[in-house]
């Protein structure tokens, strides 16, 4: 039988972490980008601000795709503003149904002070049980880790967040310790 070759590389390496705790929305999201076994970038930053500070975004899978879904979000933000659950699943019904998006190869985690979202190609908008939600190759470590943590700890949302992802960065090797923490209200650390 011959195997036709992949159209894209096999790239690897985002964890993006959601955490709420006690009023405070942290998304977390490590710096790393693998190709098969080599690191190809160390420091890529995967978590954004939208709708003026009040919504936060990050993102696993390729990132033009994501660029474009986060931009797609933004316009739904606008148009729903302050209404994030209808944002997300106004996004994902156009994502599934849309013949272009479809296409589209990633995954977004989003936050606002009040609930976290998992939004995906297939439709799903799902919000986690626990107060933390994650995605891509470190976020299952990266879950397990934050469920332990969140209710067993005097840790705020961002130490939760930090200490996850550092648990995930010792696990998976597609994760690295480069993180970038976004914090709603309190800006970038």
């Amino acid at each position: 039988m011959i195997q036709t070759p992949p159209t894209f590389p096999d790239w690897h390496g985002t964890t993006i972490l959601a955490v709420r705790k006690d009023g405070r929305t942290v998304i977390a999201g490590d710096g790393q980008v693998s190709m098969g076994a080599t690191i190809v970038k160390g420091a890529a930053r995967k978590v954004r601000t939208l709708a003026g500070g009040k919504v936060l975004a990050g993102f696993a899978g390729a990132t033009a795709d994501a660029f474009t879904l986060i931009e797609r979000l933004e316009a739904k933000l606008e148009q729903y503003p302050d209404q994030l659950a209808r944002a997300c699943v106004d996004l994902a019904k156009d994502w599934r149904t849309d013949r272009y998006l479809r296409r589209l190869e990633a995954m977004l985690l989003v936050a606002d002070k009040d609930a976290i979202f998992t939004v995906t190609g297939v439709g799903d908008v799902l919000e986690p049980e626990y107060g933390v939600a994650a995605v891509g190759s470190g976020g299952n470590y990266a879950l397990a880790a934050a469920r332990a943590l969140i209710d067993n700890t005097d840790m705020d949302a961002e130490a939760v967040a930090r200490r996850a992802m550092a648990i995930a960065a010792d696990i998976c090797v597609y994760t690295n310790g480069n993180l970038t923490v976004e914090i709603l209200g309190g800006g970038r650390a």
